[in-house]
């Protein structure tokens, strides 16, 4: 881990803590593979719908939890807006960010390269990327800086003794 930036790898310990917190996740793929296929874009409609109409929201939020936080979700979907209002053409931005989130969690580069992944089917890419994160136990909605200081929360919660009402009975 590089000692410069806590932050470096989110799925293995939380910010500025040290403290492992990869048992909050909710889904633990096997290494390599991906929570679910290209194509299963209908398995989530509402990240679908999303997509579709605003891929730039859904490009966003998956740029910022893949750079960890350091370009926000509001800079990379304006961004994003602008490649493709300016050259229609956003894929060598947004496969980037597909490259760089199979990186952090070791996926296979499947069904084939980032980049014709994203300039074949740029939507189902936004889509599954999103999937994925969300099958790790990201909340999309709240972001990077979010998410960290969720993890904290519940890393904090479980290092201290539950509350019994009324104190300790025999």
């Amino acid at each position: 881990m590089n000692s410069t930036n806590p932050n470096q790898n989110f799925g293995q310990y939380g910010a500025a803590t040290g403290v492992p917190v990869a048992q909050g996740f909710q889904h633990q793929p096997r290494l390599g593979d991906w929570s679910s296929g290209l194509c299963d874009c209908f398995s989530d409609c509402s990240s679908c719908c999303l997509t579709c109409w605003c891929p730039c929201v859904t490009f966003g939020r998956v740029a910022e939890i893949a750079d960890q936080g350091y370009t926000s979700c509001g800079t990379a979907g304006v961004l994003y807006c602008l490649l493709a209002a300016v050259t229609g053409c956003t894929f060598c931005y947004s496969c980037f960010y597909r490259t760089k989130m199979r990186q952090q969690f070791k996926l296979e580069e499947s069904p084939c390269c980032d980049c014709l992944v994203h300039f074949c089917c740029e939507s189902c890419a936004l889509c599954q990327e999103y999937r994925e994160l969300q099958s790790r136990g990201f909340d999309m909605s709240i972001g990077w800086h979010g998410n960290v200081e969720r993890r904290n929360r519940e890393v904090a919660m479980g290092a201290v003794p539950p509350y019994v009402e009324g104190g300790m009975k025999r």
